[in-house]
């Protein structure tokens, strides 16, 4: 099968099902303009997945806006430095059940089912390719260059969208439900500890979401902070861009050694997470968080087959300096100095540090308004986390805020705590968005309960025009 004949095979599939029938949400007005019953903030895999979700559910009168050029949405093509996915290959996501939109489907009409055997995992620059295809074939409705700067809300429902960018209108955008599909680092920022911000010049260090100019650095020496599969990713993507020296400086005098999600995925934690009790949630996620996602076994050992890596356990970074020499780190087993520093130590997830909920943030409830944790677990990351419905809904810590939030839902990574993995990693957005997209759906349709209903008590159109005359004369 070519991708030709596999693009008809997906729009025969969705006519099965009557895929694109009549909307059933109840049109708005607004003076300022068009109002949207749901504009998705994110362009990548769970803001696509999101949107094919709703047109399955009759909800046609979406947006969705990414602030990046069309096809260099999320991570994969921008900062992510991994071969492949992490994930096992064979995992759905976001074709929703529809067998010809999976990645499998899309690798087998170019490379046949021999391929597909072939491969181990799934190749980082083909993802993306796959996410370019399903977003055309679907015809999904994404405007690019369009970076949301704030949320404002106004009466009846409706949230006014600031934005800017190439791709942006003059005008903000309205919107009754706003789904903030905005990746892993979505929920806050990317951290990079005070100690190196405040004692480094910029020009020394990056963060590993950032853009680095490996080419200048060819043939000199970095170090990478930090024990994930992240930083391991870099190290080898470094050494392959003619790094001399790769070191790896993990906190632990171990290795992590064991990935939780892979148990989630065949266990039911997963899908069924969001029926846990508060207590058993936040026991799992500190459990999460305290194994921390160790390498693949092949990116580790990609990384380790360059002579000019080393690793170095039981090493945290005790102070960093600039001189002329470059960065020097001291550590429990030494001081080093290195041309430049790549900083591989995750995310900081609050409300409080998202720039677009700046109006709204003080209503958000965390989950450190609503739990008290065990002592021996209690963790500040972990409370920063907004505290969500099942169906992703932010939620109020207040009475007053109750009117604000609502429409508002975060499906990225700030989601973990209350709903587990299905909006952070791959293997759970089959899970995920069908549960996002029921609960936007039944909001819209308990907002427009009062008219859904009085149309319903109105119905007045003949179905039954049979000759009852000559029916009850025969009898």
């Amino acid at each position: 099968m070519s991708l030709e004949a596999l693009n008809e095979q997906v729009k025969r599939d969705l006519s099965y099902l009557a895929f694109g029938g009549k909307d059933w949400v109840q049109p708005v007005s607004h003076p300022e303009g068009h109002v949207y019953d749901v504009i998705i903030v994110g362009g990548g895999q769970g803001g696509l997945g999101a949107a094919f979700g709703l047109l399955r559910e009759r909800i046609s009168n979406i947006l969705v806006i990414d602030e990046n050029v069309e096809g260099f949405e999320g991570p994969w093509e921008t900062y992510a430095r991994m071969v492949t996915l992490r994930t096992p290959k064979h995992l759905t996501s976001i074709d929703l059940g529809i067998p010809s939109l999976t990645f499998r489907s899309y690798w087998e009409a170019q490379f046949g089912e021999k391929g597909w055997e072939a491969i181990d995992k799934i190749p980082r620059g083909d993802w993306m390719d796959y996410l370019r295809w399903y977003r055309k074939v679907l015809n999904l409705p994404v405007k690019n260059e369009v970076k949301l700067n704030l949320i404002e809300p106004l009466e009846n429902g409706i949230h006014r969208l600031h934005v800017e960018g190439n791709g942006a209108p003059a005008e903000p955008l309205l919107a009754r439900k706003v789904i903030l599909a905005t990746g892993i680092q979505g929920g806050g920022q990317w951290h990079v500890p005070q100690m190196i911000s405040e004692n480094l010049p910029p020009h020394l260090y990056a963060h590993t979401s950032k853009a680095i100019d490996f080419h200048s650095l060819k043939g000199k020496k970095v170090a990478i902070l930090g024990g994930g599969a992240s930083a391991f990713d870099n190290a080898n993507f470094a050494l392959s861009e003619g790094v001399a020296e790769a070191h790896v400086f993990v906190r632990r005098k171990e290795m992590p050694r064991i990935n939780p999600i892979r148990q989630m995925e065949g266990s039911g934690l997963i899908e069924r997470f969001y029926s846990l009790t508060d207590d058993d949630k936040y026991a799992v996620m500190a459990h999460f968080f305290k194994h921390n996602q160790p390498p693949t076994n092949d990116t580790f050992e990609r990384a380790a087959s360059w002579p000019g890596f080393q690793l170095h356990l039981g090493s945290p970074w005790l102070h960093v300096e600039a001189t002329s020499e470059g960065a020097v780190v001291t550590t429990p087993q030494g001081t080093f100095t290195f041309d430049f520093l790549i900083i591989s130590t995750g995310l900081m997830t609050d409300p409080a540090l998202r720039p677009e909920l700046r109006l709204v943030e003080k209503h958000i409830a965390r989950w450190g308004d609503c739990f008290t944790a065990p002592e021996d677990i209690a963790n500040s990351i972990l409370d920063a986390h907004p505290y969500l419905s099942p169906g992703f809904a932010l939620l109020s810590r207040d009475e007053e805020g109750k009117k604000i939030l609502h429409g508002l839902f975060s499906y990225n990574y700030s989601a973990l705590i209350s709903c587990g993995i299905i909006a952070a990693a791959l293997s759970g957005l089959r899970f995920g968005i069908p549960r996002l997209v029921s609960a936007v759906a039944e909001q819209l349709f308990l907002d427009d309960r009062n008219e859904i209903l009085a149309q319903y008590y109105a119905y007045n159109e003949p179905e039954f025009i049979g000759d009852l005359n000559n029916a009850v004369s025969r009898s």
